[in-house]
């Protein structure tokens, strides 16, 4: 019987899955099993008799001794993962993180049959590999810490709803701490009309089918819905049963508005907007391409590109798309070669369309933009023919000074560029003299030779004064030329009229009483509010000299739709278009036919000497156009005047105001390299000295062939500051260049003639940046940081 005993003890000493090594008091092994044998890669002969201490990691051996006297001086049993944290050596040095069970035996006498009296103690040790538990364990805190500190917000739940976890990104998305939600059910996080779909989804879980991520909603702790993107997906035990589930949520609230703001912005764009894959099929479309071509929408996608076009050339099109598809380059409305489109209907039409590409998760996609030119060629050809026709002299006539103006206004533009160098030198040097002036010693009485520091002040002060006025002259140059820079937004002429209400209502003093007739319900326009302001501020200036007796003054704003009627009478107005129509009514002494035929001509003028520039009507004029309307005056001597303009109305919605600027104190670092290109000397220098006052390092160079030669030969620029208009390369073309040998150097313009760099509207083309000549000091450095801080 004890025989079976000790085989079957000897058995499971062998089956066991922990290394089993025996040791005497004397510290030798006495006792091992295969497992031992395994897991330290000694063979067992090699291990029975040998000190313990082989098994233990050189640090611990010299302490080992100690520790096993003092375990057999009370010899109580110690379980796997008790007292401090272990390690076991191999045979081939390895080391290994261990749990160590121990046990003490009364063990008889010697084998060999002596007496050995009371007999010996045998301590059994049970070691355990801790290596795949401590990997284990770290990957589940690694998962522990993503989960944590995910902003996305991760919840567990059992099968049945109930909120088992709940992590810091559910509590910023949701509002309720941790302690307030576990134990409860998740419904509370589902408004009242989801809470059936909520149910079918766990559903769906519990019964091990897949649910795809899906947008819904979620009530926050404050009762404010939220939208979120759901993943959710079961959670498993070893055995692949589904114990619970895991809800993965994230706020797509922004990125669905900015989406809802995309799809509108495209519906609402006045131009057929086509979105075309590699392959070249139609992947989008917008409405106003179902209403040029013809075709539903679910008709185009889908198809190749090709069916809008006309058929006699299909066949050589997909070589020009795959040239494009290999240089993705934007090509601008109209661009290239006269191009035709082709409707359901199979009529064909002329068409203008502008190229851009996108990269996207699905890969590349070209959007194409196409306008029917259809009415602007029509138009184009009538009004080649009325000039032909010498009976439309009122036509006729029209056309002559829209001719004679706009050629004064290329005039104007030109000379406004070099007077606009002049005075960025005039106003920076009596900034400079200014300066000089106040940190000068001075003697305390005015003599012939000697004047005082207050009348040098003085006519420092005087110089700028007449610089700044000067300045202010070239600006309305610039408006009259439509060569000043515009930034237009949507905006209610109502508003702009209602808002410089009290300003006009000044400028006209008491003599002149100023009614005003604002229509409801006006339609938004496009257009630059400041501009706008300066319209009716003008005008209302014209008006005021026009009754120096005192009158009235009426401005009232109206919705049109142009007819045919009124597209012959007004020059530049469109059949069917929408309008909105600002008249400006005086009471005043009117003009001539003489002087309305001049108007709008700059310095033209009925005023006295040093009363008027004659800029007025003529910085109107560039303005209205500018945005598009068209201009015209109604006036007979002793009848008073009616200005009248009209705007082109706009679906789109009005623009919202401006978020506040960043505060102008803050400044990049010191030390940053500008290469400086200006072909005026005088103005380069005194640009230089600006932006070196200030700690910059500036290299000046006078045209574009030096400013590519000095990043060719390896300086080092943190900025490239370029005039727009130069001899020989325009600054655009400088920054191309410059911009392509290191991409990532940020560009400011500096002109008083951007034209180069303008939209055809008079808007800056994206990302450009200008200083406006002429400018101060702080107006120069303001541009440069806010360029620098883009980059």
């Amino acid at each position: 019987m004890a025989q079976d005993w000790t085989a079957r003890s000897a058995g499971m000493l062998e089956a066991s899955p922990d290394a089993i090594v025996g040791v005497d008091t004397e510290g030798h092994i006495v006792l091992v099993n295969t497992q031992t044998e395994r897991l330290f890669g000694y063979a067992r002969d090699e291990l029975l008799g040998k000190p313990v201490e082989i098994l233990v990691p050189d640090a611990g051996r010299l302490a080992h001794p100690h520790h096993r006297k003092a375990y057999l001086a009370d010899p109580q049993a110690r379980p796997m993962g008790a007292g401090m944290e272990l390690a076991g050596r191999r045979r081939d040095g390895t080391e290994f993180p261990a749990e160590i069970a121990l046990s003490a035996f009364q063990i008889g006498g010697d084998t060999s049959g002596g007496d050995s009296g009371g007999g010996d103690t045998l301590v059994v040790a049970a070691v355990r590999d801790m290596t795949a538990w401590k990997r284990a364990a770290a990957a589940q805190s690694q998962l522990a810490a993503i989960v944590r500190s995910s902003h996305d917000a991760i919840i567990g739940m059992t099968t049945r709803g109930e909120i088992t976890s709940w992590n810091p990104g559910a509590e910023r998305l949701y509002g309720y701490a941790a302690e307030d939600v576990l134990g409860r059910d998740a419904q509370l996080l589902v408004p009242p009309d989801q809470v059936t779909e909520e149910h079918a989804v766990l559903r769906h879980i519990a019964d091990g089918e897949r649910v795809q991520p899906y947008t819904t909603e979620r009530v926050r702790r404050d009762g404010t819905r939220v939208l979120v993107s759901l993943t959710i997906s079961p959670i498993t035990d070893a055995l692949g049963g589904i114990i619970g589930v895991a809800s993965v949520s994230r706020d797509v609230s922004d990125r669905q508005r900015a989406e809802a703001k995309f799809h509108a912005l495209l519906e609402a764009a006045p131009d057929a907007i086509v979105g075309v894959g590699a392959d070249g099929r139609i992947v989008l479309v917008n409405a106003q391409t179902e209403r040029l071509f013809g075709y539903p929408r679910e008709e185009l996608v889908g198809q190749r590109v090709e069916l809008l076009i006309p058929e006699d050339r299909r066949e050589v099109h997909p070589q020009h798309r795959n040239r494009y598809f290999a240089d993705p380059k934007p090509r601008p409305m109209g661009a290239g070669s006269q191009l035709a489109a082709r409707r359901k209907d199979g009529t064909e039409f002329p068409a203008e369309i502008s190229l851009s590409a996108l990269d996207t998760e699905e890969g590349l996609l070209v959007s194409a933009s196409i306008r029917d030119v259809t009415d602007r060629l029509e138009a184009q050809a009538e009004r080649e023919r009325l000039k032909a026709q010498a009976e439309r002299e009122r036509v006729q006539s029209q056309l002559h000074q829209s001719q004679r103006l706009e050629s004064l206004g290329q005039l104007a533009g030109g000379v406004a560029h070099d007077f606009n160098n002049l005075l960025g030198v005039i106003l920076n040097c009596a900034a400079f003299l200014s300066e000089e002036v106040a940190a000068a010693t001075w003697p305390d009485a005015e003599t012939a030779d000697s004047p005082t520091k207050d009348s040098a002040t003085k006519d420092v002060q005087q110089i700028q004064r007449a610089a700044e006025r000067a300045a202010r002259l070239t600006h309305q140059l610039l408006a009259f030329a439509r060569r000043e820079v515009i930034r237009p937004q949507v905006v209610d002429l109502n508003e702009v009229v209602t808002e410089v209400h009290e300003l006009l209502r000044r400028t006209l003093g008491e003599h002149v009483q100023l009614y005003m007739d604002l229509r409801d319900g006006l339609w938004p326009v496009l257009a630059d509010r400041g501009q706008l302001e300066q319209v009716l501020v003008n005008l209302a200036l014209n008006a005021r000299d026009a009754m120096p007796r005192g009158g009235a003054l009426l401005i009232d704003t109206r919705n049109l739709v142009a007819d045919a009627e009124l597209a012959r009478a007004w020059a530049g107005a469109e059949e069917c278009r929408r309008y909105v129509r600002l008249r400006v009514y005086d009471t005043g002494t009117g003009m001539s036919p003489e002087t309305l035929e001049r108007a709008f001509e700059p310095f033209y003028t009925t005023k006295p000497k040093d009363q008027g520039t004659g800029l007025g009507l003529a910085t109107v004029y560039g303005i209205i156009t500018q945005a598009g309307g068209t201009l015209r005056i109604e006036s007979e001597l002793g009848r008073g005047t009616t200005v009248l303009a009209l705007l082109p109305a706009t679906d789109e919605p009005l623009s919202q105001p401006n978020a506040a600027e960043e505060q102008a104190g803050v400044q990049p670092p010191t030390g940053q390299t500008i290469l400086l290109v200006e072909d005026e000397p005088d103005l380069r220098e005194i640009t230089r000295r600006m932006l070196c006052r200030h700690g910059f390092e500036v290299i000046a160079v006078p045209d574009g062939t030096e400013a590519l030669r000095t990043v060719q030969e390896g300086g080092h620029i943190d900025l490239l500051l370029t005039d727009v208009v130069m001899p020989h390369m325009l600054g655009k073309e400088v920054a191309q260049r410059v911009t392509a040998l290191r991409p990532q150097t940020p560009v400011l313009f500096m002109s008083g003639y951007a034209q180069p760099v303008l939209a055809s509207q008079g808007t800056l083309d994206p990302g450009v940046a200008l200083v406006e000549k002429p400018f101060t000091e702080p107006q120069l450095l303001r541009m440069v940081y806010e360029a620098l801080r883009a980059d």
